[in-house]
């Protein structure tokens, strides 16, 4: 199944969290759904074994945003990687497994004896692996370590990438990450663009007089923390990494990266439609007013409103949604206005419309980026 596939991600997710919920944990069966059922050596095997145990320990009770245990994360993200390769490497898998060690298992989680038992666990595990790799795998988390304080997102990512020139294994996790970072916004049962063509949709708000609207075939899902600014909010750091990627390291010759891009690609632009289907089903049902913010949206679009930054202020109602909207260093005005922009729901489709565009550029022009993110971070272009 396609990397990006949405219905495969919640279909791994449930297998993972049926057996972690297990009186029993199979160690054994984690790793199999991980690998997707790969042959890999016995010492390598038991290696995983060790890896899984020590985070079902570290990772405790931990959850995600939306509910889910907080271990699901490096596991799918492991698994994702796996697949993008189309084999296993143990350093790669350790690497994905552990690469928020150092930022989500801290000392101030935990009881100094709790703590202690922990450390000692993973450093165990650790003289388990070859030194040589076990001095890489250390390298690469140090690396992959967002820096305690006020270290900026675009800055984290820019050092990150100044490390990929010669280590491209850090661009396959981090973008492994950002993968399941991007899938992870919704809890479905299945994907709701499941059998709705986007596109046939807007033909019809455009040019279609009879066409009476979108009819969702369920009821309004509960609300929950990660609602539809915030899952634009993660579409714009991704849009950020990409587009420093696309400035600072050369991913065509390297299969596994170019993969991983290209699916967190079409679920970002994906999950951008999501949230444009759901306002016009739930939210903002006029027929005649969707197809004048779409036309408005496109004029905006054709005429150069998605290749850089923006300032707010200026002509169109989507300029400044980088720097107004979802880059305020502070987190609680970035709050405030993502809330005004989730209570804006015209001004959610255009945004919407926006993150559509942009990543569909990024899969057209292999040049493509959003002028104006640098590691420094954003400047109107």
């Amino acid at each position: 199944m396609p990397l990006y596939d949405l219905n495969e991600f919640l279909d791994l997710s449930r297998k993972l969290t049926y057996q972690l919920e297990a009186a029993t944990v199979s160690q054994d069966h984690l790793v199999a759904t991980v690998l997707r059922r790969r042959k890999i050596p016995a010492p390598d095997k038991e290696i995983l074994f060790e890896v899984i145990e020590y985070l079902g320990k570290a990772y405790g009770r931990k959850r995600r945003r939306l509910g889910p245990k907080a271990i699901l994360h490096p596991l799918r993200a492991a698994g994702l990687l796996v697949d993008a390769m189309g084999c296993f490497n143990l350093l790669d898998v350790l690497s994905a497994l552990l690469h928020d060690k150092f930022e989500d298992i801290t000392e101030d989680d935990f009881p100094p004896a709790e703590w202690e038992v922990l450390e000692k666990q993973f450093h165990r595990l650790l003289k388990r692996i070859d030194p040589r790799d076990e001095w890489y795998l250390m390298e690469r988390l140090a690396v992959l370590t967002r820096h305690t304080g006020n270290e900026q997102y675009y800055t984290y990512i820019g050092r990150l990438l100044d490390k990929a020139v010669s280590t491209p294994e850090l661009l396959r996790v981090k973008l492994a990450d950002r993968l399941d970072n991007t899938l992870d916004m919704r809890i479905d049962i299945y994907d709701p663009l499941e059998d709705v063509d986007f596109y046939s949709h807007l033909f019809q708000v455009l040019f279609v007089p009879s066409f009476v609207g979108y009819e969702p075939p369920v009821g309004h899902p509960p609300a929950n923390d990660l609602n539809g600014s915030r899952r634009m909010y993660e579409l714009f750091k991704t849009a950020v990494t990409l587009s420093l990627i696309r400035q600072k390291v050369p991913i065509d010759d390297d299969d596994t990266a170019v993969k991983l891009v290209d699916a967190i690609c079409i679920a970002s632009l994906k999950e951008a439609q999501r949230i444009i289907m759901h306002i016009f089903g739930y939210h903002f049902r006029d027929v005649y007013r969707q197809r004048e913010v779409v036309r408005d949206t496109m004029e905006y679009c054709i005429s150069g409103g998605t290749s850089g930054v923006t300032d707010a202020g200026a002509a169109h109602r989507l300029d400044g949604l980088f720097l107004d909207r979802f880059d305020p260093r502070d987190p609680s005005l970035r709050k405030s206005r993502l809330k005004e922009l989730y209570g804006d729901k015209e001004l959610m489709v255009q945004a919407a419309l926006a993150f559509v565009v942009i990543f569909t550029n990024f899969r057209n022009d292999p040049t493509y980026y959003v002028h104006g993110v640098s590691e420094a971070g954003l400047t109107a272009a």
